[in-house]
């Protein structure tokens, strides 16, 4: 018999995939608890249906990653930070500023545990790399001055 799961199910499939079980083990186990749906016309319509509204999520949120992306390559963004008389930064810049800086000077929201930079200790010029969705990773210059 062929079923629809609503839930996971060990050693048959993950929540909402479609398999083949015996009758006996549909009707007496599955079905009286909910763990899936006898697999008609409307279960496998629905089931499609569910599956083109994921993909279709998933290429909205890689079309604004990339969008993103464009934006974010190639820019530089300034920070200014406070020193001793030897040239060492008070402290470091971290990726908070960082993130902070480029929600003011570019207008785009950046979660700050997806972007990675070395230690800034010191004046200079430094690359960040920002993770925006899998494989698509934006380039950004991090300028520190006094």
């Amino acid at each position: 018999m062929k079923v629809v799961l609503l839930a996971d199910v060990k050693g048959h499939g993950k929540k909402g995939e479609l398999c083949n079980v015996s009758d006996g083990y549909a009707r007496n186990f599955l079905l009286p608890k909910k763990l899936a749906v006898e697999a008609d016309n409307t279960a496998l319509n629905e089931l499609k249906n569910r599956e083109q509204a994921k993909a279709h999520h998933l290429k909205e949120e890689i079309d604004a990653a990339t969008e993103t992306a464009a934006k974010l390559n190639g820019k530089s963004v300034k920070i200014t930070a406070k020193a001793g008389s030897n040239g060492k930064l008070f402290g470091a810049v971290t990726s908070k500023e960082i993130a902070a800086e480029i929600k003011n000077s570019l207008g785009v929201e950046i979660d700050r545990k997806k972007m990675t930079v070395k230690d800034i200790k010191n004046f200079g010029e430094y690359t960040a790399e920002i993770k925006l969705y899998q494989g698509i990773i934006a380039k950004i210059t991090v300028i520190v001055t006094e």
